[in-house]
């Protein structure tokens, strides 16, 4: 029997909260797993920025990957270790480099999601110095009316970047003035205008990573860090599985293992908005009372993942998804079956098993750190690097008291009052994840 060590790469950006904690929670684990006949001990190390060749192997068997989707160099080392050193990574950097938000939306139309009305508009300016371009719009762009469009999908509608970006440059359009304004503004960028959903009653976004799921009630009214409400009982029987469904079929045709869902209900229908959120917000600044799952989650899924040299899928198979969407069946037939091609590609029978035997500890050591200074300090970090000095005490102990929150309730203890919130002098900005 050897002692084998499977080493865990973190590719950071702005993350502070999130790194400390899952470090400290490993540390404190100290995991030695038996794996056939060997015993499998984890080391934990931030990934850096430097320049490689292409031969030079990698020394991590998996990275949590949080810049693919805008940081170029880290990316390419990512596609690199992948291809040549056998390298497992979430998510799938091809898929991410290559599918958007409109991608997202005409993908799953195609599987008869109730995807509100979507149209895409040319836009309105270009970079300039493309000799091509004017003789291009001279012979094929053909004029449009931007108001005659919102009349065709219905006031109000939204009018987004097609390849979405931490809700930059979303706006409520609700007649042809403000259409045209919006359009105005939006210069170079390829926009979507969609229908809103009018008069939903519940605003859900449900976060996938891996088999595991978990669902939020959202108000997307409110500042960033409320977004995240501590509502519970907002699902009636039945709900909670339908858009565990749903996130799981859109990850799992896309290969991407962590992101997030965000739908609307209205009249008994689920109707998905925003669903093309690969590496999505972990910070305990907007995830507060929720943050400790988030935590324990990227434990579970690494360690599974990296125990069991999960082999990572290099390429997306849509086939199989398309072939259940020709089928004269309901919907929720057919989602039935996505689901379950979702969960045979997240080996979700093997990482319940794993989970059960190898981490049956994970609960009780997060409640414990999540009332530690050490806890503290990272959630008083990320606090510091996103507000004005005066607020950081006050927003530390707003974040910290729903955390302990969280805490008591997990021990079983009857909800109380949320901390009440408090307002900040600035908006947060909206960071990328």
């Amino acid at each position: 029997m050897a002692e084998i060590t499977r080493r865990i790469g973190l590719s950071l950006g702005a993350d502070i909260c999130w790194p400390a904690c899952f470090e400290a929670l490993m540390k404190r684990l100290d995991l030695r797993i038996p794996v056939g006949g060997d015993t499998v001990r984890f080391e934990v190390e931030r990934v850096t920025i430097e320049p490689f060749d292409l031969r030079q192997p990698v020394k991590y068997d998996l990275v949590v990957d949080r810049l693919t989707h805008w940081f170029h160099t880290s990316r390419e080392w990512i596609k690199k270790g992948i291809l040549m050193n056998d390298l497992y990574v979430f998510n799938n950097p091809w898929s991410v480099q290559a599918n958007e938000k409109h991608t997202t939306y005409c993908a799953m139309m195609a599987l008869g999601m109730p995807i509100p009305e979507t149209w895409m508009a040319p836009p309105k300016g270009y970079e300039p110095g493309n000799p091509d371009l004017k003789p291009t719009l001279n012979r094929y762009a053909k004029l449009f009316d931007i108001a005659k469009i919102g009349d065709k999908i219905g006031w109000p509608m939204f009018m987004k970047p097609y390849d979405g970006g931490g809700w930059r440059a979303v706006t409520k359009v609700d007649d042809a003035k403000a259409a045209y304004k919006a359009y105005e503004e939006s210069d170079k960028a390829v926009m979507h205008l969609q229908a809103a959903v009018k008069g939903f009653d519940r605003f859900v976004r449900c976060i996938g990573f891996g088999p595991q799921t978990y669902c939020v009630s959202y108000d997307a009214s409110a500042p960033l860090h409320d977004r995240y409400t501590m509502d519970r009982d907002f699902l009636r029987p039945g709900e909670e599985d339908h858009l565990r469904k749903i996130t799981l079929t859109i990850n799992s045709f896309f290969e991407w293992e962590f992101n997030s869902c965000e739908s609307l209900h209205k009249d008994g229908v689920w109707y998905p908005i925003d669903f093309a959120n690969p590496c999505p917000d972990s910070q305990v600044t907007s995830l507060h009372y929720h943050f400790p799952w988030l935590v324990k989650a990227y434990v579970r899924w690494s360690v599974f993942c990296a125990a069991t040299k999960r082999p990572m899928r290099k390429n997306q198979e849509w086939a199989p998804f398309y072939e259940i969407a020709k089928l004269d069946l309901p919907f929720e037939e057919k989602l039935d079956r996505y689901a379950k091609i979702a969960l045979t590609r997240y080996q979700a029978d093997e990482f319940e098993e794993f989970c059960h035997k190898h981490l049956s500890h994970l609960d009780e050591q997060t409640w414990e750190l999540f009332g530690t200074e050490e806890a503290k300090t990272a959630v008083r970090q990320k606090v510091a690097a996103l507000f004005p000095a005066h607020e950081v005490e006050g927003f530390t102990e707003l974040f910290w008291n729903r955390i302990q929150m969280w805490r008591m309730e997990s021990h079983g203890a009857p909800r109380v009052a949320p901390p009440p919130s408090m307002p900040s002098t600035r908006e947060l900005p909206q960071e990328r994840d």
